[in-house]
């Protein structure tokens, strides 16, 4: 079969209108959190997966953070657990941090990674435990009593970011590899440590300065109070929009990991909507791209 004369034009304007964008990004690293819709619908899950792998194929070097909050949900209740959560953060005792670093260092990123294989990458599974990957330390949370006075909560096994050993991350990508990082850490002392896969993947963006941080969600980006989709923010107008309420809760946490990557040197980050078909290819080769793009490039072009 051959394809008829409009199929024709329409492919190579799609091809031809990728290229400025493959020249732009070639050999530059890009962290790619991945979770929400799109680890739960087969057709999304095919199609990141193979977003990932024409990336590596063009010569753009992903790096993919999972998370999987709702596998860990399910097999709790498969064993009749409960799980408890303090402001959208899993209280995580040491049983529970045995199911969790099972199912996200398990079957979660092990399934992961047998998809992009499947589809013609080379993927390596890893956890924060592998060569130290992750240093973690204890997160402690601070929640405002009634008498106004902050009480700290302590959430168990559930960590932040010390340090990323950007070195084994360089060294797989340098062996043409695809790294897939579940997000768990390891203390000096040999705790594993649950870590919110937001935090994960913008302190791995930070380590590695990375080109790009992209986020995907469950939600269209950040929202103005029109409804519609903002973009093109730098980190002053995203304080601004904090401050009058514009971006307020659960979006805060992911906006902060964007907004920390930036600062941090990242050249720009993106909460993308992951329910899109193909979002990743859109984001990074199409000018119009389907989420909120933060930069600072954008703020030094304005002062």
């Amino acid at each position: 079969m051959t394809l008829n004369l409009d199929d024709a034009k329409n492919t190579a304007e799609v091809l031809t209108t990728a290229l400025p964008y493959i020249q732009r990004f070639v050999d530059k690293l890009i962290v790619v959190k991945y979770g929400g819709n799109a680890m739960t619908d087969p057709e999304l899950e095919s199609s990141f997966a193979r977003d990932i792998v024409l990336l590596k194929t063009v010569g753009i070097h992903p790096v993919v953070v999972h998370g999987g909050g709702p596998q860990v949900d399910n097999l709790l209740k498969e064993l009749g657990r409960q799980s408890d959560r303090i402001d959208g953060m899993r209280v995580t005792d040491k049983s529970t941090m045995d199911i969790v670093e099972m199912v996200l260092g398990g079957s979660v990123n092990k399934s992961i990674v047998s998809l992009i294989n499947k589809h013609g990458g080379r993927a390596i599974g890893l956890t924060g435990k592998d060569a130290n990957l992750i240093q973690a330390k204890k997160l402690m949370m601070e929640k405002m009593g009634e008498d106004g006075i902050a009480v700290p909560i302590d959430l168990g096994f559930v960590g932040d970011v010390v340090s990323v050993n950007k070195d084994v991350i360089n060294m797989l990508i340098a062996s043409d590899f695809i790294p897939v990082i579940a997000p768990l850490g390891v203390d000096k002392e040999g705790n594993t440590y649950n870590i919110n896969a937001d935090l994960v993947a913008g302190k791995v963006a930070e380590f590695l300065q990375a080109e790009k941080l992209m986020l995907l969600t469950n939600i269209k980006g950040v929202l103005g109070r029109d409804g519609e989709v903002v973009t093109g923010l730098t980190p002053k107008k995203v304080d601004a929009l904090i401050e009058d309420g514009t971006i307020s809760g659960g979006m805060i946490p992911k906006i902060q990991c964007a907004l920390d990557a930036v600062r941090s040197g990242v050249k720009s980050a993106v909460i993308v909507d992951g329910r899109v078909p193909h979002a990743t290819l859109l984001e990074i080769f199409t000018n119009e791209g389907v989420g909120t793009l933060i930069s600072r490039e954008i703020e030094a072009s304005q002062s």
